[in-house]
């Protein structure tokens, strides 16, 4: 478990951070954990990940019903995601938006989150009637090499650009000097209002992606919407000219229904 400036605070609850890191531990392709490799990945003592899981399995957080030397995300979980989903107003207003992009641009669309080092996808619409690519709620990507994470250190403030930075791995440090700023390798917009991360350094080569950052009065920071497809679907013209625009639409309609203006990064995208 990382330590942070946070944690050295009094008032910072070790247990609680140890017992959400068992939580975090689990992935969308998971068939199950055991403590050893809840163990393996969040960097606690078995001993300690062995009461954590224990005490989540009690409350419904973890569950132990299919196979008992494994655990897996629990009811309690999934209805505080639930929970979680329906009280930030934005998640289900962007819903018809984004599957309208989705559906005319043949892309997939994703929301994503900041989750420490990475951005994690918490929603995706698929296109109507068109095969997409295989990114699933869950899935993680590096800020390194994604337009999903170059959006998202271009959009956040000073102060969660550098506790991303602290948190990823991979970041050079002129990326860090630069304080999230992208030069014209990394981006592609004539709008400058979207972010497409140099194809030849991608993080996937069968993806293309292009993205746009949404501030909600809900949040703290920044979100990332995306629009992503196989290369072969998804040339930098198209993203350029047709799906770029098309997704920083979305937003815009999203933020006039909020009664937002338009959000304008911190840092020179």
């Amino acid at each position: 478990m990382k330590i942070t400036d946070e944690s050295q605070d009094r008032r910072f609850a070790t247990t609680l951070a140890r017992g959400l890191s068992v939580l975090r531990a689990f992935r969308p392709s998971d068939d199950g954990l055991g403590n050893a490799e809840i163990s393996e990945r969040t960097g606690l003592p078995k001993s300690t990940v062995s009461r954590l899981t224990f005490t989540l399995q009690s409350l419904g957080y973890l569950s132990h019903a299919r196979r008992h030397d494994r655990y897996r995300p629990g009811p309690a979980l999934l209805a505080l995601g639930n929970v979680a989903s329906a009280s930030i107003s934005f998640v289900e207003l962007s819903g018809p938006i984004m599957q309208r992009v989705a559906d005319e641009t043949g892309t997939l669309a994703l929301l994503s989150v900041r989750d420490r080092g990475r951005v994690l996808i918490t929603k995706t619409w698929r296109p109507q009637e068109v095969s997409s690519i295989w990114l699933e709620v869950g899935h993680r990507l590096p800020f390194k090499g994604s337009s999903s994470g170059h959006a998202m250190l271009a959009a956040l403030s000073e102060e969660g650009f550098a506790e991303a930075v602290a948190d990823a791995r991979g970041i050079a440090a002129s990326t860090r000097r630069r304080r999230g700023r992208r030069g014209a390798s990394l981006i592609r917009s004539s709008s400058r209002s979207f972010v497409i991360a140099d194809p030849a350094s991608y993080f996937a080569a069968n993806i293309h992606a292009v993205s746009v950052p949404f501030q909600s009065r809900d949040l703290s920071e920044p979100v990332i919407f995306t629009c992503g497809a196989m290369p072969k679907d998804l040339s930098m013209e198209r993203m350029q000219t047709e799906v770029g625009p098309r997704l920083q639409q979305g937003v815009r309609e999203l933020e006039r229904i909020m009664g937002q203006g338009p959000f304008l990064s911190r840092h020179d995208i």
